[in-house]
Formats: structure tokens, C-alpha cells, sequence
């Protein structure tokens, strides 16, 4: 009767069914990493392999393998150096500027007034535009002869009139940012107008109880909030402005002299009219290597940043 007893518990417990929730979470992902590793990972692994040798477009199916020559040959190439700070300026300047409209313009919309709703669907138009279509309209805004960006500039005294802004190296890669900055911080205000509308409204009036201002309502419960949805954005708009191609390349096709030339448009460019795959290729994987490297500096600042608010 002793031995009966003592055994049961060992027999509940083999007839018990075995867990298969831990199994869940991965059965969703399968699909998610097979998707990737089939149309992302073995495309990448072809580009790479395509980087290190000197293939031509002529004839894809002759080439030579050169080891690590192409990526040498980019870092001496003072050429390259400049697409490099080209798209240094028009990825920072397109994250801070959109952003920070984007920002201006969620914390109008998030007050009450009349025509809110209204004014919250303007205000996606642009982000709602296709890509094509607002770069032909600001090619022609831009218009020496007719373009309203040369009247305003000349009425303004900052031009005497006639210019090309496309045409002018100086005024061509801030032509690109105008664009660009125009079509996507609606993006950054829609976000940042949803994470505004997480911001417990208790902790706003609590600070106003205690005496604090706007600017410090802002600073204490605003920010804190929305901090992460903004990090995020700024991740996204990076990510996009290092292969944005359309609107550049519509728009000044990485001209003048090179002034807005960015790694997008010089990989199309050192494929398609130079014929040069290889080192096409090794500027592909030059971008991905950057784009990979703000993806860890994002994690490795929100995880420093949750470490030192005490979340972890």
C-alpha cells in the first residue's frame, strides 16, 4: 500500500500533457524568419559574393574574383568620400528636421480647437503623396523662370532672380532636403501626435497644480513619455534617408557635380552607367553595414536608457 502511494505522484505526473505554450511564440516567428532568410539573408549573402569580385553588366556571368580590391578602392576614392558626407547631411538633417516639426506640429494638433479633425487630415497630404508626383510638382517649384522658390528668394533679397535652385551646387542638396522634409514629418507628426495621446492627463494637471509652466510641463511629463516612440521614428527616418532614391534621383539624379549624390544613387549609379556590379555591390553592402550600426547604436542607447531609469 506504501509503494502504491509513494508511486502515484510519479505517475500523475508522466500522465500529465506537456507544455506547449513555450512553443507558440516561435511557431509565429517561423514564418516571419523563414520570409527573411529567403527573400533578405540569401539575396544579401549574393550581393556580398558579388561585391568581391569585378563583374560587369555587359556579361553578369564573367567575373573575377578580387577579394576586398572594391572595398579598398572605395575607401581611397575621395569620390566616394564625398557621397559618404553627403549622405551624412541628408540623413541627420532630414531626422532632426522632420522630427522636430513633426513634433511642433503634433503638439498644435494635440490642443482642442475648432477644426481639429480637419486640420489633423491636411496635414497627412503630403505623406500621402506619391513620391513621383511631389518630386515633379518641386521640380518645377524650383524653376529658375516660373518656379515660386526663385520669386520668394528674390523678393526676400536672398537672390536676384534666374537661378535654378537644381542647377546651383549650392542650393541643390537644400532643394532635396525641402523636399524630402516636406513630404515625411507628417509621418513624424502622426506619430508623435498618437504618443501624445498616451500622456496620463493627471500627471499634466498635477504640474500645473504645482506651479509649472508649459515648457516644464513638457520637460517632466511630456517628454519622458514620448521619448521612446521619438527614438524609434528617428531609427525609421534614418533607415529610410540612407536608401531613399526616388525623389533624388528624379530631382537632380545626384547632380550638380556631385552635391547630391548619395550611396542610393551612387550604387544605381556605378550599376547601371558604369556597368560595374562589383563595386556597385560593394557600395550596397558599405550602406548596409551603416544602416546595421545606427540599428545597434539605437538598442544599445534605449537599453542604457531603460537601465537608468530603473526598468531594468
Amino acid at each position: 500500500m506504501m509503494s502504491r502511494t509513494a508511486n502515484q505522484p510519479e505517475a500523475v505526473s508522466r500522465a500529465a500533457p506537456l507544455d506547449h505554450g513555450r512553443w507558440v511564440p516561435a511557431f509565429f516567428v517561423a514564418p516571419v524568419a523563414l520570409y527573411l532568410l529567403v527573400f533578405q539573408g540569401y539575396p544579401l549573402i549574393q550581393e556580398f559574393l558579388l561585391s568581391v569580385t569585378s563583374t560587369s553588366l555587359l556579361d553578369p556571368t564573367k567575373h573575377a574574383f578580387v577579394g576586398f580590391e572594391n572595398y579598398r578602392e572605395l575607401l581611397l576614392d575621395s569620390e566616394f568620400h564625398q557621397v559618404l558626407r553627403v549622405t551624412a547631411i541628408y540623413t541627420v538633417v532630414c531626422v532632426l528636421a522632420s522630427i522636430g516639426l513633426g513634433l511642433l506640429a503634433a503638439l498644435l494638433l494635440d490642443g482642442a480647437f475648432p477644426g481639429r479633425g480637419l486640420a489633423r487630415a491636411l496635414v497627412t497630404i503630403p505623406w500621402a503623396a506619391p513620391p513621383v508626383a511631389a518630386a515633379l510638382i518641386f521640380v518645377w517649384m524650383f524653376n529658375a523662370q516660373y518656379g515660386l522658390f526663385s520669386h520668394l528668394a528674390q523678393f526676400l533679397g536672398l537672390s536676384s532672380g534666374g537661378t535654378n535652385w537644381l542647377d546651383e551646387p549650392s542650393y541643390a542638396l537644400p532643394a532635396i532636403l525641402i523636399t524630402t522634409i516636406w513630404q515625411i514629418f507628417p509621418f513624424s507628426s502622426v506619430v508623435i501626435l498618437a504618443a501624445l495621446q498616451g500622456v496620463p492627463s493627471e500627471l499634466r494637471e498635477a504640474a500645473v497644480i504645482d506651479g509649472a509652466d508649459r515648457l516644464n510641463v513638457f520637460r517632466a511629463v511630456v517628454w519622458p513619455t514620448i521619448r521612446p516612440s521619438v527614438a524609434l521614428l528617428a531609427l525609421l527616418i534614418t533607415v529610410w534617408s540612407l536608401r531613399r532614391f526616388d525623389v533624388i534621383w528624379l530631382m537632380t539624379q545626384g547632380g550638380p557635380l556631385g552635391e547630391t549624390n548619395t550611396l542610393v544613387i551612387d550604387l544605381y549609379r556605378r550599376a547601371f552607367v558604369y556597368l560595374d556590379l562589383g563595386r556597385a555591390a560593394a557600395v550596397g553592402i558599405v550602406g548596409l553595414v551603416i544602416a546595421i550600426l545606427v540599428t545597434f547604436a539605437y538598442f544599445w542607447l534605449s537599453l542604457r536608457a531603460e537601465k537608468a531609469s530603473g526598468k531594468r
